[in-house]
C-alpha cells in the first residue's frame, strides 16, 4: 500500500463530515460532476448516496479499486460491476433508526387515517362521524428479513402492546425460517418487508403470499420494490381486501399514470426510508472507522462480498 492512501468521498468537506480524516487518507471530492484527476489510484471509494448509476458505474474505471463502501444496506446495484478482487462493504446499522421509524409511521398513518384527515383538513371538512380507526394495540406484526433493522423495528414496536413474528431466511433463536411463511402469514395483522433485493427475493409478494394475508390485513414495503409482484398487489388492491403503505415501488420512480396511483387502500412514500437526520452522524461513523481499519490494515467491518478472508 503507497504512503497515501487515494480515497473518493461524496463529501466536499470530509474533514468535517467525518470528524477528521485518519492518517494517510487523502480525499477528493466526487458525487457524479466532474472527474477528480486520481481516477487511476483510487484505493477507497463511497459512492454518494442514491445518485446516479454513473456515479455506481465508475468503479468499472478505478484500475487500484480495493474498497467500495456503500450508504446504503443494499447493494445489488453495485455487484454486479465489480470485479472479484474488490471489497464490497454495506451500510449495515446506518438506517436501521430512519427505517424503523418510517414503518411504524406508515403502519400508524394507515391505522390512523391520517392521509384522510389531511384531505379533510385541506377542503375544510369536519366529518359528523369520523367512524373508529384500527390501532395497533393486541395487533400482530410479522416482519419479514428480520435483521438489524428488523430488531430496531422490533423495539420501537414494544410499546404499542403489539405482538411480533420474526422470520428470516434461515431459523435462528425466535426467528422462524422463510419456509414457515405460508402458515405465519395468515397470523398477521401488518407484514413489513425487509427483505434485501436478491434473486431469491424478487417477486417474493406474489398473488399467492397477497393470498394467504388475512382480511384487512396492511403490507409495509421499507425494502425493495422489486420484492413485491406490483400486478399481484395492484389486483388484490382492487379487491379492498388488503391495504398497503410503500416506500418503495417497482417501477421506481412510479411513473404518472401508474395503477398504483389510484389503487385503492394504499399510501405510497417516495423511497425516503433512510432520509433523516439519523443518517448522516452514523454514516459518518461508519465509513471514519472503516477508512481506519483500512489504513491500519484491521478487517473492514459490513462486507458482503469480495476476496476471500
Amino acid at each position: 500500500m503507497a504512503d497515501s492512501v487515494i480515497t473518493w468521498l461524496p463529501w466536499k468537506d470530509p474533514g468535517s463530515f467525518l470528524g477528521g480524516l485518519p492518517e494517510r487518507i487523502e480525499a477528493s471530492f466526487y458525487a457524479g460532476g466532474e472527474l477528480p484527476p486520481d481516477l487511476d489510484q483510487v484505493e477507497f471509494y463511497v459512492p454518494s448516496y442514491m445518485g446516479s448509476s454513473r456515479v455506481v458505474e465508475m468503479v468499472r474505471e478505478m484500475p487500484a479499486l480495493k474498497v467500495v463502501q456503500t450508504q446504503t444496506a443494499g447493494y445489488e446495484n453495485v455487484l454486479p460491476h465489480l470485479s472479484r478482487d474488490v471489497t464490497l462493504c454495506n451500510a449495515r446499522g446506518v438506517h436501521d433508526a430512519s427505517t424503523a421509524e418510517l414503518a411504524v409511521g406508515l403502519i400508524l398513518a394507515t391505522y390512523r387515517r391520517i392521509p384522510t384527515a389531511v384531505t379533510n383538513q385541506q377542503a375544510g371538512i369536519w366529518p359528523d362521524d369520523p367512524g373508529i380507526d384500527d390501532s395497533l394495540a393486541d395487533r400482530t406484526v410479522l416482519i419479514l428479513g428480520y435483521g438489524s433493522i428488523g430488531e430496531a423495528l422490533e423495539r420501537r414496536l414494544a410499546g404499542f402492546e403489539c405482538d411480533v413474528i420474526r422470520v428470516a431466511r434461515r431459523a435462528r433463536d425466535g426467528v422462524a425460517p422463510i419456509t414457515e411463511l405460508p402458515s405465519l402469514l395468515p397470523r398477521a395483522d401488518v407484514v413489513v418487508l425487509l427483505t434485501p433485493a436478491t434473486e431469491e427475493t424478487k417477486g417474493l409478494v406474489n398473488a399467492e403470499f397477497l393470498g394467504r394475508m388475512k382480511d384487512g390485513a396492511l403490507l409495509v414495503n421499507v425494502a425493495r420494490g422489486v420484492v413485491v409482484d406490483t400486478a399481484a398487489l395492484v389486483t388484490e388492491l382492487g379487491t379492498g381486501r388488503i391495504r398497503a403503505a410503500l416506500d418503495v415501488t417497482d417501477p421506481e420512480p412510479l411513473p404518472a399514470g401508474h395503477p398504483l396511483w389510484s389503487a385503492p387502500n394504499v399510501l405510497i412514500n417516495p423511497h425516503r426510508g433512510g432520509a433523516s437526520t439519523a443518517f448522516a452522524p452514523r454514516v459518518a461513523r461508519l465509513v471514519r472507522a472503516q477508512l481506519e481499519r483500512y489504513v491500519t490494515g484491521e478487517p473492514l467491518i459490513n462486507v458482503v462480498a469480495g476476496p476471500p478472508r
